[in-house]
């Protein structure tokens, strides 16, 4: 029941009291979605509209040559351009081709002449270009850093009074992010000064400016739409390589042209996971404390810097020492990817975490809550740990054995991350003579339920049901939104529309009062009914009420505060794994993740997320890897048949708990941290289950069997 308060009092409220908030509320957008109705840009189809492909070097790097002529001269063919006159990584797009079809523009792109020269050779690995002689990625070098901090002498002393000390290498593949649709744009430009740009992308309000400055047009005409876009993850936060291709044709042409991505093109130039490769020393007393943490991280951004990570991951250590350096390949560069960093620290430390508690024989679950702070992650541990079913297991001090065909294991894993919002949304309530509300923001939806948010928050405010309010997202024409990355989403965008529609309330109440005979701060929205809150026995109907209205309606305006969102979440996660001894086959059975999040708007979408979550970090610990021929500069695995992500025969069952201890009435992002600790869980899962230490994801049944083998030689588990 929403009643008017003063602006300056304006809060969510206790979780208790919402009708809308807080509880399970369907996406607007699935039956659009499951009906095939929902129009995503690469769905756009416009009058005129030519088709545009990039034209990619296949193989090695270095200055190249185009020639357009044989493409030009088949028939559909309209244009053809250059893009650049030297290839920086494999699989760079060097020219583009657009014709009146999709075949006749894949035709041409086979027909353009590219002459690659490959004489200077390439390093595509780490080892390669740390190798003498090794093809030069930058003109600084192959190698960038090390960056240094902690205290080396400290650790050298802990590690000397440790009753234990591992010291070991953890690898961390690329991870590519599998965006569903993949990248480009529609650009409809017919010439003059105004353009339409359909984009997949992050952040629609950056769009503008990009097209318009390849379209030599003032950003102010250029309008973005993303209504329905297939994933980012981290990705899409520029107009990239397929859109400033699709503009520079546009303008050629004076005709709308569709550029995007094929499956090979997303896999070697639009991003990914950086990879890492971490050699760590770390020590614990037998009483439980982990005395020293060193670890030297070699990030692996391709072209790129790579994403560093927090070491030791969340937990505190006597004495640490952090050593992180580049090394750049002649690969696609690293972008963020949910949770940048932050899965590859997790890993190594949770590795390393369940390495020091099985030397000394301590209970797995009872370090971890010595070595972190009290309050929030013992709290979702010791509920994880329930709900896995850990404190009925065998294996809490030592691995399991394997001494028969199969062999089930428990792993733990711990997450944090900020989740808060920033100013930049803004929002507009309207509502209508006729009785219909909208609630209007520019920001785009990248499929984690925004659209829904949009419609809710404002229907809480109104006392009505949320499928009464029409959200109007994914339009540059409307009130300005934020770009979705980092979890900022939702605390960016939830405070503008919640102060849009108090001050729609307000109007409303001050027109109304008049006519229900008493104050505007009587003046009560519940149910779809309004009435004074003196005598809730009469009233009007939301229906009559707004009949009252004048012909244009009222609205309300919104912009972010502070005060009504919150930053800093915490999670946990426990995964159950069975172990096939004879085939080295891992099959995940259960993950569990407890999370807080603050005021949880809508937990149906929330747990999606968390799901999601999961099975992404089960992807990067069982299936996801990147793999390159060195020799021949080509990836050996661009495509979906060999690069491997979790399907239905790979889900466990799923467990998203919201962590209810947290008491925060604001609302905080969920989108980054339940990805984080998935790999390492699992890795520790399997480790308790059968004994083997996999220090190189993904954990593949090759590695299993060969660890599985050196256990019963008496040797290496790895």
């Amino acid at each position: 029941m929403s009643t008017t308060r003063r602006d300056e009092e304006l809060s969510w409220g206790p979780r208790e009291a919402h009708t809308v908030l807080h509880h399970d509320t369907p996406r607007r957008s699935g039956p659009d979605k499951v009906r095939g109705a929902a129009l995503y840009s690469h769905d756009r189809r416009l009058p005129g509209l030519c088709y545009g492909v990039l034209v990619h070097a296949r193989a090695g790097v270095g200055p190249v040559e185009v020639d357009l002529a044989p493409a030009l001269a088949l028939p559909g063919v309209l244009t053809g351009l250059q893009l650049r006159e030297e290839v920086s990584f494999l699989g760079q797009a060097v020219a583009a081709v657009a014709a009146e079809t999709p075949e006749q523009a894949a035709d041409a792109a086979r027909a353009v002449v590219v002459a690659l020269d490959e004489s200077g050779g390439w390093s595509l690995t780490p080892e390669a270009a740390l190798a003498a002689g090794a093809a030069q990625v930058t003109r600084r070098g192959n190698v960038s850093g090390p960056d240094e901090d902690g205290d080396a002498e400290a650790v050298a002393k802990a590690l000397e009074r440790a009753d234990f000390v591992v010291e070991a290498e953890y690898r961390v593949p690329v991870q590519h992010h599998m965006c569903l649709e993949p990248h480009g744009v529609v650009c409809d430009y017919r010439g003059g000064d105004t353009a339409t740009v359909y984009a997949s992308t992050q952040v629609a309000f950056g769009i503008p400016g990009s097209a318009a400055e390849a379209l030599g047009l003032d950003a102010s005409k250029v309008r973005c739409i993303v209504h329905h876009m297939g994933g980012g993850f981290g990705s899409k936060f520029s107009m990239d390589t397929p859109g400033r291709a699709a503009c520079l044709l546009a303008k050629a042409l004076g005709r709308p042209v569709h550029v995007f991505n094929d499956r090979a093109q997303e896999f070697l130039s639009a991003g990914n996971r950086s990879g890492s490769i971490q050699r760590v020393r770390a020590g614990a007393t037998k009483d439980g404390k982990l005395s020293a943490y060193a670890v030297e991280i070699d990030r692996l951004g391709g072209v790129g810097r790579g994403a560093g990570n927090p070491a030791p991951y969340a937990y505190r250590a006597g004495a640490t020492h952090v050593a992180t350096r580049s090394i750049r390949t002649h690969t696609d560069s690293s972008r963020a990817m949910r949770a940048p960093g932050h899965p590859q620290g997790s890993y190594v430390t949770e590795s390393v975490v369940d390495e020091l508690c099985y030397g000394l024989g301590l209970d797995l679950l009872e370090f971890r809550k010595q070595n972190l702070p009290e309050g929030t992650w013992h709290r979702q541990l010791e509920r994880v740990a329930r709900e896995i079913g850990w404190y009925e297991h065998p294996h809490r001090t030592a691995p399991g054995r394997g001494d028969g065909w199969t062999a089930e294991g428990i792993g733990f894993g711990v997450s944090m991350w900020g989740g808060g919002g920033h100013d930049g949304a803004e929002c507009a309530v309207r509502i209508a003579k006729d009785g219909s509300v909208t609630s209007s923001m520019g920001v785009q939806d990248l499929g984690t339920g925004v659209r829904t948010l949009v419609a809710m928050i404002a229907a809480e405010e109104l006392g009505l049901r949320a499928q009464d309010v029409e959200p109007r997202i994914g339009d540059t024409d409307l009130p300005p939104g934020v770009g979705s990355g980092g979890s900022v989403t939702t605390g960016s965008i939830s405070p503008a529309v919640k102060v849009a529609a108090h001050e729609a309330r307000l109007a409303f109440a001050a027109h109304v009062a008049p006519v229900l005979g008493c104050p505007a701060e009587r003046v009560t929205f519940a149910g779809g009914k309004v009435f004074d809150a003196q005598t809730p026995d009469r009233g009007l109907t939301w229906r009559d009420a707004c009949a009252t209205l004048p012909g244009e309606g009222l609205s309300g305006y919104g912009k972010w505060r502070a005060d009504l969102q919150g930053s800093g979440v915490h999670g946990a996660q426990a995964a159950r794994v069975r172990v096939d001894l004879m085939t080295g086959h891992v099959q995940v059975l259960k993950m569990v993740c407890c999370q807080d999040s603050g005021l949880v708007l809508n937990p149906l979408t929330w747990r999606s997320q968390v799901n999601g979550a999961m099975i992404q970090g089960l992807g990067q610990a069982l299936l996801e890897e990147r793999v390159l021929d060195q020799d021949l500069g080509i990836a050996l695995n661009a495509q979906l048949q060999d690069y491997k992500i979790p399907g239905c025969l790979e889900i466990p069952e799923l467990v998203a708990l919201i962590d209810e201890g947290d008491t925060r009435e604001v609302p905080i992002g969920v989108g980054e941290p339940p990805v984080i600790p998935g790999p390492g869980a699992i890795a520790n899962a399997v480790h308790n289950a059968c004994g083997v230490r996999v220090r190189s994801l993904p954990i593949t049944p090759d590695k299993l069997l060969d660890g599985l083998a050196a256990l019963r030689a008496g040797g290496a588990t790895r």
